[in-house]
């Protein structure tokens, strides 16, 4: 709604949200809600768990909060995982890595990406990430401890101790079409690299006042959410009962 609105005016057309909604289940153009969940945590191992040290975060900057996570992508030569690391703030996917296997090797190789795009190496960051042998595992964390970063981990596994992490993930799946079965490893990583140039450089987000990630990056000082957390609004009418 928000990219229409210059082509709207130009061409002086009068739509509200709702319309707009019911014009694209009209066409068949809505998003369409994934339904399989391949799982890729596995927090029984023998490494150390960290606690959650971002419940109270306030985000003023970028490169103060990286959050990270695995989803699965599907080819017709079977399941591989994509590894990312989303700096909070911006939203912009600063790592990425696809691999065959669920190895932390993939993890490592994101997360090498994004320690090279760092523009305030001085600065206070921290890593969030769900309590995985690929996070917890002494190679990832000693790459996090030899750059001076803060580690932080969910702690009773709920999507909304990692929201942002998983809100990414269905971004590129269900909005950037990469829910779909690749023909093989190869096409997937073309396209996956092409889908997050588009994620980082076209897409607005609302949680950064319609700023896209790249121009959020460049940004600091708290972002107007033009968003209602109704995770929050029920968690704190709950609490008032």
């Amino acid at each position: 709604m928000h990219m229409l609105q210059g082509f709207l005016k130009q061409h002086q057309i009068k739509i509200g949200r709702d319309q707009l909604f019911n014009l694209l289940r009209e066409y068949n153009l809505l998003v369409k809600k994934r339904k399989r969940k391949v799982y890729t945590t596995d927090s029984k191992h023998r490494f150390r768990k960290y606690p959650n040290r971002i419940r109270e975060l306030e985000l003023i900057r970028p490169e103060q909060l990286w959050v990270c996570d695995i989803t699965y992508i599907s080819t017709k030569e079977g399941f591989c995982y994509l590894s990312l690391i989303t700096d909070a703030y911006s939203k912009k996917i600063v790592g990425y890595s696809l691999e065959r296997t669920l190895a932390a090797e993939g993890c490592v190789a994101a997360l090498k990406m994004a320690l090279e795009t760092l523009k305030r190496p001085i600065a206070k960051l921290i890593h969030h990430s769900d309590r995985g042998s690929q996070y917890c595992c002494n190679d990832y964390v000693q790459l996090l401890e030899q750059n001076l970063i803060e580690i932080s981990m969910t702690e009773d596994g709920h999507p909304y101790e990692n929201p942002i992490a998983e809100r990414i993930n269905g971004i590129l799946k269900d909005e950037l079409n990469l829910a779909q079965a690749f023909i093989n490893f190869f096409q997937a990583a073309s396209i996956i690299q092409e889908s997050i140039k588009l994620y980082n450089e076209i897409r607005p987000h609302a949680s950064c006042d319609y700023l896209t990630p790249e121009q959020a990056h460049l940004r600091e000082g708290k972002l107007n959410k033009r968003w209602t957390n109704y995770y929050q609004k029920n968690k704190s009418n709950q609490a008032n009962v």
